[in-house]
């Protein structure tokens, strides 16, 4: 299911008009209606695998429940048989196929690979159905939920393909107590809307065409031509997540269920631990909460805080997918993590001035970018090369081909760098004037951004990227 493409958002629409007549009728029949088109799109989406979500829905719901009754060692043995059973679809799925693929290559076998894909969404209403089993766990929402509003929750369509991973403290009191749709939260659902077209179907789409050539093959290109790539794809990652995250959390807007969010300027970051608190802010709390804080957080000395940190992290590369370059991606910000957090101390004495900011940002941001090349690339060949290509083969000359034959794409990345250091009280300010203006300027941005979004369109736009994980 496509969030930018003009089909969903004519069905949209239509969604959204009879949506609007149940909300103010029937709680119960609203919710039935929305969980039944959610499976609807997730059907559409995924075939038969659909079965996956009302499936694990029932099952942890459930066992949930029947975990309420009990406290000490038979609550946590509930809760690790229902950890297990949320897990054992999207492990299955996600890494079945390379478990049998490194089985061969162990045991010189010939153990046949299944024709399996992967269920879009799987990932998000995992971790979310985990969430809530484990806050009812440690009694930090104690609400009694009845599976249709449960299964309305896990099947949010909404979230189900691009997050934000929304705790049952956030979601449930907004559907069992709802309030009128607010002029304000609708305007502002608008906006990250047009925010979200924006980012996803005219930026990042138009310069992952260019980023994918350097990636597919960076011996063919210079030095320079590759760094670009890697800057683009930089952009591209950034654009293309959160700009469908945004979707996300402008439509659940329109629907009256306001949800955090999700991106705050990452790019602005200082350190890596402050990237991390801005970056897919919904998973890096869901891995903080769950996994850091269980394995014992920083609690227990500094060489324990590190190795909680790798841990972490490398769950956090393993949930994006098998392949090593993940791994070695997660590996890569854990590393980074526990050196930051071994020595915030010492960094505390530094001068807190300009110019320090500056450099701190520099020097994360250049990890930053070097650590998505190796997150893109689809081997560490790959990644070697093109870092080698910067290095030992520049060719300045180039740089006055490339404007003259990208000025479009060049012209995108400059707008989006001076856009990424925009302070966000500013980004605040021009949200408020959007949503305190006339509706007449609000209908021409929104036309404006769909028909940017139409001109820009090609044959060979990119799929969501964490439609993969």
């Amino acid at each position: 299911m496509i969030f930018t493409s003009i089909q969903f958002w004519a069905v949209f629409v239509v969604f959204l008009t009879i949506f609007a007549l149940l909300r103010r009728s029937t709680r119960t029949g609203m919710m039935l209606y929305v969980t039944i088109v959610s499976l609807g799109f997730f059907y559409f989406a995924n075939g038969w695998l659909m079965q996956t979500l009302p499936i694990t829905a029932l099952i942890s719901w459930s066992l949930t429940k029947a975990m309420r009754q009990y406290n000490g060692s038979k609550r946590k043995a509930f809760l690790t048989v229902i950890v297990l059973l949320d897990l054992a679809p999207l492990i299955f799925f996600k890494y079945a196929n390379i478990a049998i693929s490194g089985l061969n290559d162990l045991l010189v076998g010939n153990f046949p690979v299944m024709d399996i894909a992967l269920p879009v969404g799987i990932s998000f209403y995992t971790f979310q159905a985990i969430s809530y089993s484990a806050d009812i766990y440690k009694n930090r929402f104690t609400m009694d939920v009845d599976f249709l509003e449960y299964i309305f929750y896990l099947s949010f369509f909404p979230l189900l393909f691009a997050g934000p991973i929304t705790r049952a403290e956030t979601f449930f009191p907004q559907i069992r107590h709802q309030q009128p749709v607010s002029e304000r939260l609708m305007y502002n659902g608008l906006w990250l809307i047009i925010a979200g077209i924006l980012k996803k179907a005219v930026v990042a789409d138009y310069i992952a065409q260019y980023n994918n050539w350097i990636f597919d093959s960076p011996l063919t290109y210079s030095g320079f031509e590759n760094l670009m790539g890697l800057l683009g794809f930089s952009v591209q990652i950034y654009l293309d997540f959160s700009g469908y995250t945004d979707i996300s959390i402008g439509m659940a807007a329109l629907m009256g269920i306001r949800l955090r969010e999700n991106f705050r300027f990452p790019y602005q970051s200082l350190n890596v631990t402050e990237f991390w608190r801005r970056w897919h802010i919904s998973l890096s709390t869901w891995f903080r909460d769950y996994v850091y804080i269980t394995l014992g957080g920083n609690k227990k000395g500094k060489i324990r805080t590190g190795i909680n940190c790798i841990v972490t992290f490398l769950l956090v590369g393993i949930w994006h997918g098998s392949s090593i370059m993940f791994i070695l991606w997660g590996m890569l910000h854990g590393m980074a993590l526990a050196i930051h957090k071994s020595m915030q101390h010492g960094l505390m004495r530094i001068p807190n001035t300009c110019f320090t900011k500056a450099l701190c940002i520099l020097v994360t941001g250049i990890f930053i970018v070097c650590s998505w090349a190796v997150f893109r690339s689809p081997d560490i060949n790959t990644a070697i090369t093109i870092f080698k290509q910067i290095f030992t083969d520049f060719r300045p000359e180039s740089i006055p081909a490339f404007w003259t034959m990208r000025p479009t794409w060049l012209l995108m990345m400059v707008i989006c760098g001076l856009m990424f250091f925009i302070k966000e009280r500013y980004y605040n300010r021009m949200m408020i004037k959007f949503i305190y203006s006339p509706w007449l300027m609000k209908l021409l941005a929104f036309t404006c951004a769909v028909q940017l979004a139409i001109e820009f369109n090609t044959s060979n736009i990119t799929p969501f990227l964490y439609y993969n994980f």
